[in-house]
């Protein structure tokens, strides 16, 4: 999928002036850079102190080391799944090869290369992701462990390999900010975990092409920043990468400037992408823990080197992981809202580890965990890594007494009840910045789940490019629990990553009190993506029925509406007139629910359609699988609501 001259104008259109002029001072920059890139400043004489202290390995858990060392023998055989793609040549990766279409990245100068042309290149998600050299983190953990060297030989045979074959500012793999920021954040662990291992000074501080890899990531991250309307997530991975690297290898003359540049960077960026609740601001959950990852990895990384980081990082990390402990499900699940592409800061753990898990335990060693948060009782082999270059500290603020059901600047509101109920409420601003990148169109949209399990489920993402129908559809108002008005969404889309009009969501009546005596729980919003009409919805929780009840009201003018209740992929219905049953299994046991559905409406269950697509679930990014989706249509006059009532059987 390739951008059309419009794409481009309105993405213009969302750039403010300070915004526009960097980018044309890197467009004049890429020209200069065009020609032959310098060599680095020679290296004499360095070392890697930032090592890991004696007794970390030894406290890593048996049965997170054991799934690690599944995880990396694997990988040994050649064998991985990026996106829903088994691939099984890893044992002598094409670096540029994209298996999903079987193209090739086309060569040259990095800034000429098309890479949003997946006709061109492939899927670039696919060739990007084995380049982010995580699971080569994972192999040098492995090494780390056990001691065997076939791991660390693998390791060094990949980096040579891939170092000659991506010469500085050549090819695919140096177009992105955020896949050079989370490659060196990778190297630096390479290097660690390699500590033991007789080749690795031979393999980076001794080694010229090593060297220059290096320094070339580092000068192309102090030119080429993330800026203004792109300054998401991204910009954090620049930092982190970065700020890591100068601290874990400041070898070079750069090295303070670059460390100082990163660390304001770092800390610029990460209070302007969370809201002071905790949450991060692109709505987009995945990317929180992304976030959250890349800010603990930094600290570490100062920790180790004994540079001092602002306290105004350490605080909002502190929240973020508060606020995960918060919004998470009887299962530790967070929500699943906006966009997901399976990103990960670091990664040293095997398969069946629990992303959340992970972050809440080394939450509760560097921060120490609230009488409130959620039971963490599986193990990973991160946890320990991290906790022990991070030097623990007081915090000095106030932490939430009770646990929050309210994030008022996010617009997020967690209703729970009996029998693990739990709800959440979508009220907030539509992403972040003027693109808001991540955003979904949906507001006011409602996620249940029961004992951990979807049952009106948000869809997810599956894609970013090359299938623009299938984008289109796991960001639509149609594709959420919400209702829509005249088949268009609530805010436009001006193409993938843009939006160009955003709906305004408030809040209206939150009340969580009920959760806590049995009583009842109710939120209110209202958004304005249909002007002149406003969409209103109420939600009330009665906890000792487990009863959840929906009410939409339209005001403004006679319009057609489809309202839609995605069920999770576990759920099976049985639609009669304006009445679901619903059934599932969990952990061997039966359970149903009934769904009631407004009666003004005409009711249909829609499955795995493609034509236009409907009725999808992603569970990761490139994955997706049929669900049944309940869609009823008809029109809003204005007078009367929709009444939706969920009910829980016991």
């Amino acid at each position: 999928m390739s951008m059309s001259a419009g794409w481009y104008l309105r993405r213009l259109s969302r750039m403010g002036p300070r915004e526009v002029g960097g980018r044309v001072g890197d467009a004049v920059r890429r020209r200069r850079w065009r020609s032959a890139p310098p060599d680095c400043p020679g290296v004499t004489g360095a070392r890697f102190t930032a090592v890991l202290p004696a007794g970390t390995i030894a406290a890593i858990p048996p049965d997170a080391a054991k799934r690690l060392i599944a995880e990396a023998d694997r990988l040994m055989d050649g064998q991985a799944e990026y996106f829903g793609v088994v691939r099984d040549d890893l044992a002598d990766p094409d670096w540029g090869y994209d298996p999903k279409t079987g193209r090739r990245a086309p060569w040259g100068y990095a800034f000429d290369v098309p890479y949003r042309n997946e006709d061109a290149v492939g899927d670039i998600k696919q060739i990007w992701e084995l380049s982010r050299h995580q699971y080569l983190t994972v192999l040098a953990a492995a090494y780390a462990i056990t001691g065997n060297e076939r791991y660390a030989e693998r390791v060094a045979a990949h980096l040579r390999s891939w170092w000659a074959a991506n010469p500085p500012l050549r090819g695919v793999h140096w177009i992105s900010g955020i896949e050079l920021g989370i490659r060196l954040l990778s190297w630096v662990w390479v290097r660690r975990l390699l500590d033991g291992w007789p080749g690795a000074a031979g393999l980076f501080e001794g080694n010229p092409v090593a060297l220059n890899q290096i320094w070339h990531h580092q000068r192309w991250l102090a030119a080429f920043p993330s800026r203004g309307s792109s300054a998401n997530n991204h910009v954090i991975a620049e930092a982190a990468g970065q700020f890591a690297a100068a601290c874990a290898f400041g070898w070079f003359p750069s090295s303070a400037r670059w460390r100082a540049g990163a660390l304001r960077s770092l800390e610029r960026h990460l209070r302007g992408n969370t809201f002071g609740s905790g949450l991060n601001r692109e709505l987009a959950t995945e990317y929180h823990g992304l976030v959250l990852e890349l800010g603990l990895a930094a600290v570490a990384e100062a920790d180790a080197a004994g540079v001092p980081v602002p306290a105004s990082i350490r605080l909002v990390l502190l929240r973020m992981t508060d606020a995960l402990a918060a919004v998470v499900d009887s299962h530790l699940r967070p929500p699943r809202q906006g966009d997901a592409d399976d990103g990960h800061g670091l990664v040293v753990d095997g398969a069946g580890t629990d992303r959340w898990g992970s972050l809440l335990a080394t939450g509760d060693a560097v921060f120490g965990r609230l009488v409130w948060w959620p039971t963490v009782t599986g193990t990973d082999v991160r946890t320990p890594l991290l906790a022990a270059l991070i030097k623990p500290t007081e915090p000095a603020v106030a932490r939430p007494a009770s646990r929050p059901a309210h994030f008022a600047d996010a617009g997020l509101t967690i209703l729970r009840g009996p029998g693990e109920i739990w709800c959440r409420c979508d009220a907030g601003p539509h992403g972040f910045l003027s693109i808001a990148a991540h955003a979904h169109a949906d507001a006011l949209s409602v996620e249940v789940r029961h004992d951990g399990v979807d049952v009106l489920a948000d869809p997810g993402t599956f894609c970013y490019h090359g299938q623009p129908e299938w984008r289109r559809y796991f960001r639509s108002t149609l594709g959420h629990n919400t209702l829509q008005l005249d088949g268009g969404d609530q805010s436009v889309s001006g193409g993938p990553f843009l939006w160009t009009r955003h709906a305004k969501s408030r809040v209206l009546t939150v009340d969580t009190s009920g959760a806590s005596d049995a009583g009842v729980s109710r939120w209110c919003a209202e958004h304005d993506g249909y002007q002149p009409a406003v969409h209103r919805r109420r939600v009330e929780l009665t906890a000792a029925a487990e009863e959840l009840r929906i009410v939409d009201e339209v005001r403004g003018p006679r319009r057609a509406v489809r309202l839609a209740f995605h069920l999770g992929p576990a759920i099976a219905a049985d639609l009669a007139d304006d009445r679901a049953v619903l059934t599932w299994t969990r952990d061997g046991d039966d359970r149903s629910a009934v769904l009631d559905l407004p009666g003004q409406l005409n009711w249909r269950a829609h499955r795995g359609e493609t034509d236009p697509p409907l009725g999808w679930y992603s569970p990761g990014f490139g994955r997706k699988e049929p669900i049944t989706t309940l869609v009823g249509t008809g029109f809003a006059d204005g007078v009367e609501g929709f009444t939706t009532v969920l009910r829980f059987r016991g």
